[in-house]
């Protein structure tokens, strides 16, 4: 049988979205929110760490930014329904740069250092700032990509967001852990106040996307009856459950990693850089798989992703070798993204039209409660040790997967 070249790319629909000159402009500003968020993830957690040898402090840190989170989100999901999205993404990293300079500042002056070990405040208060810049604009800049892209192009969209993510993911925790240990932390600050305002600088070439016409209702009304839309919505409810359960008991690995690193692999700030990397190539294969993927069997793939993370997570607690580490490290990233990708694309594509912001917005609401499962896993961590803190999560994880594949058939059943 004769096949004609170049047939198998043409028909690729991997990256159909990016066809989209909207998308790809928004797709640029994300990839620089990502890396600048990742260079933090090994920053703000190792510095703090270092000043003050507490795992207690490090949950502490993932609560202060997660509490604004929390109670901003359904606000930010109330703007994400009523304002342009593209002006909420443009002056959200705005703000985003100006609390990642006032660290850097911070650091480069001298107030921050490790001499002084009581200036760990700072690096609480710029969470807490990132928090609540967070919690008002994420929500916008995940109920725009259906409206960039349309409904049929929706799981490519957010496969493709996922993978942008985690490439950054690959490249940007390495490279900050070898700046970190070569020249300090304050460049790590001056890198991500830049990437910040490039992003904004990406978000503003986006088309103006209207806000939904017509409403005369109060903020508090508003807020409500996206509540009110998800308790009557059995699918969407259910998903929002089973997404907290997971974040929850899956996440907190990444917050205490510097215990991981320091402590029982002993590889330091380029080790554990180069750990978030290896989840970030695990990431990836999973995001690429997910984006080629027909829309069939959405529910069944989450839950498997989220018992193939779990699973992964039980052995990378418990090894005491680097290498071992590195191997499980990337199937806890597929596992993530599987995740992250069908919990995001389910939910916008089952929600109607006119909540979608208030949905997605007690969607990011979870990932803020992540960090009271964050500062659970700390306290526990004080008490029995970094590996049975996360490893238990995880078992708990494998039950409640397991559960949701043999009793939740409406979650299962999700096309």
């Amino acid at each position: 049988m004769q096949i004609k070249s170049g047939s198998f790319f043409r028909n690729l629909k991997t990256f159909d979205s990016l066809k989209n000159p909207a998308f790809r402009s928004y797709y640029s500003g994300l990839l620089c929110n990502m890396v600048s968020m990742n260079i933090q993830i090994v920053a703000r957690s190792l510095l703090i760490y270092r000043l003050t040898g507490s795992a207690a402090i490090l949950g502490l840190l993932a609560l202060s930014h997660a509490l604004p989170m929390v109670c901003l989100s359904l606000f930010g999901g109330v703007i994400a329904d009523r304002l342009p999205k593209k002006q909420v993404l443009v002056v959200g990293h705005g703000c985003l740069s100006v609390i990642a300079f006032a660290v850097a500042l911070s650091l480069a002056l001298g107030y921050l250092r490790a001499e002084n070990a009581g200036s760990w405040w700072i690096l609480l208060a710029a969470a807490l700032a990132q928090g609540i810049v967070m919690g008002l604009m994420v929500p916008s800049r995940q109920a725009i990509i259906s409206e960039l892209v349309g409904g049929k192009l929706l799981m490519n969209a957010v496969a493709l967001n996922v993978f942008g993510m985690n490439t950054a993911r690959i490249m940007a925790p390495a490279a900050a852990g070898f700046l970190i240990d070569s020249i300090g932390f304050a460049v790590i600050y001056y890198v991500m106040t830049g990437l910040y305002m490039a992003a904004g600088i990406f978000f503003s070439f986006i088309p103006r996307s209207g806000p939904r016409a017509g409403s005369r209702r109060t903020v508090l009304s508003d807020m409500k009856s996206g509540v009110a839309y998800v308790r009557k919505n059995v699918t969407i409810l259910f998903l929002l459950v089973f997404t907290l359960f997971v974040i929850c008991l899956s996440m907190p690995y990444m917050a205490l990693m510097p215990i991981f690193t320091d402590d029982i692999l002993k590889v330091g700030a380029t080790g554990m850089g180069t750990l978030i990397s290896l989840s970030g190539i695990g990431a990836i294969a999973s995001s690429v798989i997910l984006a080629s993927l027909p829309n069939k069997k959405r529910g069944a793939i989450l839950i498997g992703s989220s018992l193939l993370m779990a699973l992964a997570l039980i052995g990378f607690s418990f090894s005491s070798s680097y290498y071992l580490s590195m191997v499980l490290i990337v199937f806890v990233g597929m596992g993530q993204a599987g995740r992250a990708t069908l919990a995001n694309t389910l939910l916008q594509y089952y929600v109607d039209e006119a909540y979608r912001g208030r949905v997605m917005s007690i969607y990011i609401m979870e990932f803020g409660l992540r960090s009271f499962g964050v500062f659970l896993a700390a306290l526990l961590a004080e008490e029995i040790g970094v590996q049975w803190s996360i490893g238990g999560l995880a078992v708990i994880l494998v039950i409640v997967s397991l559960a949701a594949f043999l009793f939740v058939p409406r979650l299962r059943r999700l096309e």
